[in-house]
């Protein structure tokens, strides 16, 4: 019998309640982000905030939106199209109750996505943006490969993940995600820049601020 706030993602657990208010109070979840993760949660925030600098008409993909703690980054009357992609049709009712609160909903459309295999064409998004995701998905290698092919030329990957190469005060932290079932089999640093660089990315940047590692690549014209 499994106990209850235990499981996937698909099966709403407590973590998807205690991770977007972690995010949304500064102070309190600052702190705790810091004590946990060894990270500055205002990297998080700069992260979403590159939403908000993306020009009217932009498309951009939010995977996996979970409760919607990119939309901060999101101006309302931005004129954007933001599809909200996740796997759980639960964290998808919670991210457009983000987005009506924010005052963005119309520029948000929620779909049930697999990031293993996405239901978008080639080349279909300016931005996409995988916010503390990668550690979570059953396969990180498929679903960078699927994020860069529906990126198009020139456009944006931003996000950030937990690695597996950032020592040993973080592993009580991986242990304890996997053993309740909120994180794949994850990667290293390294993996991740040349699962990047593979997929026909330039320019990619990561650095590592304690447990987590912040990550941005631009997709080139070969890919």
């Amino acid at each position: 019998m499994r106990l209850p706030g235990l499981g996937g993602w698909s099966e709403d657990p407590l973590w998807s309640y205690v991770y977007p208010w972690l995010v949304e109070h500064e102070h309190l979840g600052g702190a705790a982000w810091r004590a946990g993760t060894g990270s500055d949660l205002s990297l998080l925030h700069d992260a979403a905030a590159e939403i908000g600098t993306l020009p009217r008409g932009a498309r951009v993909l939010d995977v996996p939106t979970g409760s919607g703690v990119a939309l901060r980054g999101l101006r309302p009357g931005q004129g954007i199209d933001l599809v909200a992609a996740d796997i759980s049709a639960t964290m998808l009712d919670r991210a457009m109750a983000t987005a009506r609160r924010r005052g963005v909903a119309d520029q948000v459309t929620p779909q049930v996505a697999d990031v293993g295999d996405l239901p978008f064409p080639d080349d279909d998004f300016d931005l996409v943006v995988s916010l503390t995701g990668l550690h979570c998905f059953p396969d990180p290698h498929r679903a960078v490969d699927e994020i860069v092919r529906v990126l198009r030329p020139g456009g944006t990957i931003t996000g950030s993940s937990l690695f597996t190469d950032t020592g040993p005060r973080y592993r009580p932290l991986r242990w304890g995600g996997s053993a309740i079932g909120i994180l794949g089999p994850m990667c290293t640093s390294a993996e991740a820049r040349q699962w990047l660089r593979d997929a026909g990315c330039d320019h990619v940047d990561l650095a590592l601020h304690g447990g987590i590692g912040y990550f941005r690549a631009t997709k080139g014209s070969r890919a």
